[in-house]
């Protein structure tokens, strides 16, 4: 097989593990080191010992190219693939297979590890019908958030993606914006309003009081730009970050905000996250709410933890009809377009 795809493919297989960023990005930065050489030149480097002193080439990814261009499956990714056959989460699967497109993902154009076309193309490989870029906006500079003239970039970079897309596949302009202290969003409305989807969260002082908080989340929820409230608690209960408690604020009022302004909540599917908590999910369903189940992928591999949210939703009873990511592109569109 072709041994950029397979260096590829087995850092797809390691992100969907949450497996060590420096084992994946090994894999990514080998397969970057050969993407400009024919199959012949590869294959005349890997017999001459030339590739073993290229730059970004180890032993193991070395092993993986020498198996690949002899023409058989490397064995590290024979055995990534056995070990896929396994769900991520055994339940929710009917749900899962219902859902069309996912409403956040990261690229390195803000805190993401892929590139734009990267990210799309694993969504493509997974089945999805459209998929929303939402870098960063500028506020959250440790994230290299976005400024107007970022994204406006970017802006052209996703139209430019999507004349050439096949299979019907659509990558979504879309960012998630800092609900900033004073319940404002952190960009410019002119350039929210060119965006297909805008999922609003809150970022920082999260153990701000209840009252407060909820204040700020109002604000974020009745901007007419705001279609998805992302991970509204903001708690980590795994992980290598630690762990996190839950933001205090009004849930009741919160979410009869988002059921009023048809602003869906997130459950984030991220499994350090796992956010919303299943209580929430209940009183955000009494509310009447709408509900997203994304990715909030940094990976192309991690894309496919949408599973764990479709578990989750699942145990939690909620309608399928009532998740916009089991809408299809058009009636999405037109839900994202209903206040701007």
């Amino acid at each position: 097989m072709d041994a950029v795809e397979a260096l590829n493919e087995i850092a797809f297989w390691l992100e969907r593990e949450l497996a060590p960023s420096f084992k994946v990005k090994a894999f990514r930065n080998a397969a970057a080191a050969i993407s400009g050489l024919t199959d012949d030149d590869v294959a005349a480097r890997a017999r001459d010992g030339r590739l073993r002193r290229t730059k970004g080439i180890g032993n193991r990814t070395f092993e993986v190219i020498l198996q690949a261009t002899e023409g058989g499956i490397p064995d590290y990714l024979q055995a990534l693939r056995e070990r896929a056959k396994q769900p991520l989460a055994t339940e929710g699967r009917e749900l899962h297979s219902l859902l069309k497109g996912d409403l956040h993902s990261h690229s390195d154009w803000s805190d993401g590890g892929s590139p734009i076309e990267t990210m799309a193309q694993a969504a493509r490989i997974l089945g999805r019908d459209y998929l929303a870029l939402t870098d960063h906006s500028p506020n959250l500079t440790i994230a290299n958030g976005l400024s107007s003239e970022r994204l406006s970039q970017q802006l052209d970079l996703v139209d430019g993606y999507n004349e050439t897309a096949a299979d019907g596949f659509r990558l979504l302009t879309g960012i998630e914006v800092d609900i900033l202290e004073n319940g404002t969003l952190d960009q410019d409305p002119g350039m929210l309003d060119r965006l297909d989807v805008v999922v609003a969260s809150v970022h920082s002082k999260l153990r701000s009081e209840a009252r407060v908080m909820t204040r700020r989340m109002l604000g974020g929820i009745e901007d007419p730009h705001t279609d998805v409230l992302g991970h509204c608690t903001g708690r980590l209960v795994t992980g290598s970050r630690g762990s996190r408690p839950e933001s205090e604020f009004d849930a009741e009022r919160v979410f009869a905000a988002c059921a009023e302004n048809g602003v869906a909540v997130e459950i984030n599917s991220r499994p350090e996250r796992q956010d919303p908590p299943d209580d929430l999910i209940q009183r955000a369903l009494d509310a009447g709410c709408l509900f997203s189940i994304d990715s909030d992928a940094h990976a192309p591999g991690q894309l496919d933890f949408l599973q764990y949210g479709a578990a989750r939703a699942a145990a939690n009873g909620v309608p399928a009809d009532r998740i916009v990511t089991t809408w299809p592109l058009e009636r999405l569109l037109e839900w994202t377009g209903r206040r701007r």
